[in-house]
């Protein structure tokens, strides 16, 4: 297999990635470069992390023949159900495996970041699990609407720490977790929920997720007769899922990628998420990557109804993947995924995450063949951004009224 889309032995994918970090984190941060692949690719780590996967997580999570779907987009719709792992979404398949990796390295205390509040909920989930201290960052308008969320992750016995600086979003989380890091070097592991951050960040995350795209192979092996769709698809943010659902495709030209990104309000509106679509190169929380900024570097707040894409980056697998037009990426207005949502909820009986919901939208962009088989990743469950929905329902036009 020709691993020309997966990381370098220098941390790169393509032109994208690396490790841009304070001195002060330079030796941590090495030393988990040098200790990560040893301990997840040991037996004890894959028999821990494969048991607590199964007995802990409930996977393998399904894949669902999504029949009306199917039949509206002239497809086989199948829908890989990560919004029925426990604590509602893919986020806990990479929470297991860091936890697990922080124990074997000797740290005593947790952080993490988190903007929909699915990471923060997950990592607070498995520190109770392993009765390690956990303090997690959110941004403050994030906790205004993610309060369910919120109250989860305290119910678990985490501190959350809003962020008031920027635009008080996930960013924000991210800057203020980075802070925390720098001061407690020694004894804190940072996990990091999604393919972003130094190396070998975006790698760790992409491997723990790696588990769908495993489970994907086998399911369709026994569905269909062959283990490979005709095209993934998925939302992408930083891009955990969305690394997760391609990971064992990504150099298998045979089958398409498409990922939809938040557009906001429009990707030439100013008030977006799309930074595939509007960013540059540069540098953001030690990545190199597309990064939505001015032209004298200084970064432009990003803006979506999704909490968890509302991001002014880009994971460097992914930055790659559009560069080399890997993957085709689509940007899906807020509108849209409302829309979505409330057509996945009405024709499936499944309410989505706000996140997931773009990666829905992005079917009506599509022309697909009538035996084309798409697999399209539902990252997370709904139940966090019901307020929103109703709140926004008029954008969901005949699919939002009661």
């Amino acid at each position: 297999m020709n691993n020309s889309f997966l990381v370098d032995e220098k941390g790169f994918y393509g032109n994208f990635g690396g490790a841009y970090i304070p001195e002060i984190l330079y030796a941590t941060v090495e030393n988990l470069r040098r200790e990560y692949l040893p301990i997840i690719e040991s037996e004890d780590f894959r028999k821990e992390y494969s048991q607590l996967l199964r007995d802990y997580v409930g996977r393998p999570s399904p894949l669902y023949y999504a029949r009306r779907m199917s039949e509206q987009y002239g497809c086989h719709l199948y829908l890989k159900r990560e919004d029925l792992n426990h604590t509602g979404a893919h986020k806990i398949n990479n929470t297991i495996g860091q936890i697990l990796l922080a124990k074997k390295m000797g740290k005593k205390r947790i952080i993490a970041e988190t903007g929909a509040g699915q990471h923060g909920v997950a990592t607070a989930t498995v520190c109770a699990l392993m009765d390690i201290p956990c303090v997690v960052y959110q941004g403050a308008l994030d906790v205004e609407r993610q309060h369910v969320n919120v109250e989860r992750m305290k119910m678990l016995g985490a501190e959350v720490r809003p962020v008031y600086s920027g635009n008080h979003t996930l960013k924000d989380a991210t800057n203020e977790a980075i802070r925390d890091w720098c001061c407690h070097p020694r004894d804190t592991f940072y996990i990091i929920g999604s393919t972003v951050g130094p190396h070998p960040y975006p790698d760790l995350v992409a491997r723990l997720q790696s588990v769908i795209s495993k489970e994907i192979k086998e399911q369709l092996l026994e569905k269909i007769g062959r283990d490979y769709p005709d095209y993934l698809m998925a939302c992408v943010g930083g891009g955990s899922n969305a690394a997760g659902t391609i990971y064992h495709y990504i150099d298998d030209l045979r089958v398409k990628i498409v990922l939809a990104e938040a557009g906001g309000k429009g990707a030439d509106s100013g008030h977006t998420a799309a930074t595939i679509s509007t960013g540059s190169l540069g540098i953001l929380h030690g990545s190199k990557t597309l990064v939505m900024q001015t032209p004298d570097g200084q970064i432009i707040e990003a803006e979506s109804l999704s909490a968890g894409l509302d991001y002014p980056g880009i994971g460097p697998m992914h930055a790659n993947l559009a560069e080399q037009h890997r993957a085709t990426v689509l940007s899906i207005n807020d509108d849209e995924a409302v829309k979505a949502a409330y057509r996945l909820t009405r024709m499936e009986g499944i309410i989505p995450a706000l996140e997931s919901a773009h990666a829905i939208a992005a079917l009506e962009k599509m022309k697909f063949k009538n035996d084309d088989v798409v697999v399209l990743t539902v990252s997370g469950r709904g139940d966090k951004d019901v307020d929103t929905y109703l709140s926004h329902k008029e954008m969901a036009g005949k699919y939002g009224n009661f």
